[in-house]
């Protein structure tokens, strides 16, 4: 195992020199681990180091400092990356020479310090006092949160329309009583959405009858047949028809629930801000429903969900970022910051810390006081949480694999996960063919795009 010349370099410009002792550890936890993230502003650049079990609380670094510090753009981090051939960026305070504030939650009476290498999955065990020979002109801050007390509500949604008005109240300082849809000043469900929950219990409802209800909506019938001539499908000759779109390319579940996605999406705007380097909505939710799919047609057939429920859960799986938008505008942009900042955590432990609520909890009670399927509610909800064992809690399941397998693949949909083989087992799913099909699909990322370009249209 071999550690980046660049690290080579400043280990050895010390006298004595440091020798850290390298090691692999796919798996180590992150309590043992430090983060380093260069922030900016007008003022310049700077880096904080912090535990990798904590979330950096940017709003605190900011107002002790009087600053306007951001996480540093993708591209400019790229460039650091480049400059000293990475992957990855260590916490070693003097390999770029910024200004740096330690945590001061990082344990400096240990022994010795955990670091990412610079290359995935390889540490680097130094001593405290060499890392602190790493950063000699360092100033320390309490600029942190431990996650542990960040308590997300991952197992009880009895509680989450009570989380949910007390967030409210948080940022409204007003007592809410109405029902959450008059609490949000939502738009009613979408005729058209309304149209296909009636269609989709109706055990006659036939081609002709979903055909009709997308056919009247020229913008949704338009993007449905731009949907089934995308070279994705491949289809043999000219797509000339909804009813030709579902007939030869699609298929009735598939139409009935990008339609009823298209419908949903267009009820919130997209929101002008977002975190850097992470994907947009539409690109999110077409990655997250192909991956649904595939994950759903390789399940053993005794075993296998309904597919069109299992594609529409992914489709709206990340429905709550909209509603956040919609809800809490003057704090949006603090969430996204705080995203861009915390990029090793998942969006839940930034939301609850801001709010008190997450996408998930929102996203889900939405869907349910719209009367959307159960199976959808649940799996929204639960997306995150490998422990859930209730109802319909294969919807959850294929979600969160399809997270774990998106994102160990370089899909930026939040932090890597390692796929966890247990969770594949438990869906039935041979390891080979989702891995053969996951590689395919990421491999077609050009069409993915066009697709989410189509939906977003």
């Amino acid at each position: 195992m071999s550690v980046p010349g660049a690290l080579m370099q400043v280990f050895g410009a010390l006298s004595p020199p440091v020798e850290p002792r390298v090691f692999d550890a796919a798996k180590k936890p992150l309590e043992t681990i430090l983060k380093m993230v260069v922030l900016a502003d007008d003022q310049g650049r700077q880096q904080v180091v912090f535990p990798a079990a904590h979330l950096l609380d940017i709003d605190r670094l900011n107002k002790l400092q009087a600053r306007e510090l951001r996480a540093l753009p993708r591209s400019d981090v790229q460039q650091l990356l480049t400059r000293f051939q990475m992957l990855q960026l260590p916490a070693v305070p003097s390999l770029t020479g910024l200004p740096t504030i330690l945590d001061s939650d990082i344990d400096l009476g240990g022994n010795d310090l955990l670091i990412e290498s610079g290359y995935p999955d390889q540490w680097l065990s130094i001593s405290v006092k060499d890392f602190l020979r790493l950063a000699p002109d360092a100033r320390s801050f309490q600029v942190s949160v431990p996650l542990s007390r960040v308590e997300v509500n991952d197992s009880e949604p009895d509680r989450d329309q009570e989380q949910f008005e007390e967030a409210l109240r948080r940022f409204t300082k007003l007592r809410i009583k109405q029902r959450l849809e008059d609490t949000l000043e939502l738009p009613p469900l979408p005729e058209t959405a309304q149209k296909i929950i009636h269609l989709r219990v109706n055990p006659n409802a036939g081609v002709g009858d979903l055909a009709d209800i997308v056919e009247s909506d020229p913008s949704l019938a338009a993007q449905v047949v731009s949907w089934a001539s995308s070279s994705f499908y491949a289809a043999p000759g000219r797509v000339r028809s909804v009813n030709d779109a579902i007939v030869r390319v699609l298929g009735f579940d598939l139409v009935m629930n990008l339609a009823m996605g298209l419908a949903l999406g267009r009820t919130l705007k997209q929101p002008q801000d977002a975190p850097e380097g992470l994907m947009d909505y539409w690109p999110q939710a077409i990655w997250m429903a192909q991956s649904a799919g595939i994950l759903t047609g390789l399940m053993p057939r005794d075993r296998r969900p309904a597919f069109g429920l299992s594609y529409l859960a992914g489709l709206l799986h990340n429905f709550g970022y909209l509603v956040l938008a919609h809800v809490f505008p003057p704090y949006f942009s603090l969430i996204c910051r705080y995203v861009e900042a915390n990029q090793h955590i998942d969006t839940k432990y930034v939301e609850h810390f801001l709010l008190g609520i997450t996408r998930e909890q929102i996203g889900s009670q939405l869907m349910d006081v719209w009367a959307m399927p159960e199976e959808v509610v649940v799996a929204l909800r639960h997306q995150k949480n490998p422990a859930y064992e209730g109802p319909h809690a294969v919807y959850a399941k294929i979600l969160l694999l399809a997270r774990q397998l998106l994102t160990d693949r370089g899909v930026a949909l939040g932090p890597r996960q390692a796929v966890d083989d247990t969770l594949m087992a438990s869906l039935g799913l041979d390891e080979a063919k989702v891995a053969e099909a996951f590689d395919e699909l990421v491999g077609n990322s050009a069409d993915i795009s066009t697709m989410a370009g189509m939906m977003a249209g």
